[in-house]
């Protein structure tokens, strides 16, 4: 079985069973809503005993569960066109020059973590029409400056 068949397979369970997302999380818990999502979804993994209460929860095989534990082949072909990822692409692309000069300017030289980092995903109402507030906060790693001499700066943290 390749990794997207099981992904099907898990979708097919939670459509045939009517079962939602925040049901599925609450059962399996342990971690945040979107690595147990993303992990069902076949981007990221699951710890083995989240693996395991997976596997329960969805009556998958030995070889399914394990496959939930092993590491993925991440992402997808960029742009991507569905509508929705395609507006955090081009949120990304139109706002992440400001975003990077607004880091480096408080934080200094380095990047903003996709792998040490939280996000929440929740509904705020409004009179036009309800919107989605979505925050991520990441660790921040600044550049390491090889070969830096005595005196020189060996991470690109802020200077003072």
């Amino acid at each position: 079985m390749k990794r997207s068949e099981l992904t099907e397979k898990i979708l097919d369970i939670k459509r045939d069973k009517g079962w939602t997302w925040r049901l599925i999380c609450d059962e399996i818990g342990g971690v945040s809503d979107t690595l147990i999502v993303g992990a069902l979804l076949g981007q990221m993994k699951l710890v083995k005993p989240l693996a395991r209460k997976a596997a329960e929860l969805f009556g998958l095989s030995q070889a399914e569960e394990a496959m939930l534990n092993e590491t993925p082949m991440r992402g997808m072909p960029m742009p991507p066109t569905d509508p929705l990822l395609y507006r955090f692409f081009e949120m990304v692309m139109v706002n992440g020059p400001a975003w990077k000069a607004l880091i480096e300017e408080e934080f200094g030289d380095g990047i903003m973590s996709a792998i040490d980092f939280d996000c929440d995903l929740s509904r705020l109402p409004h009179e036009k029409g309800d919107r989605v507030k979505f925050t991520l906060t990441g660790k921040f790693l600044p550049y390491r400056y090889y070969g830096a001499e005595q005196g020189l700066p060996e991470f690109g943290y802020k200077e003072e």
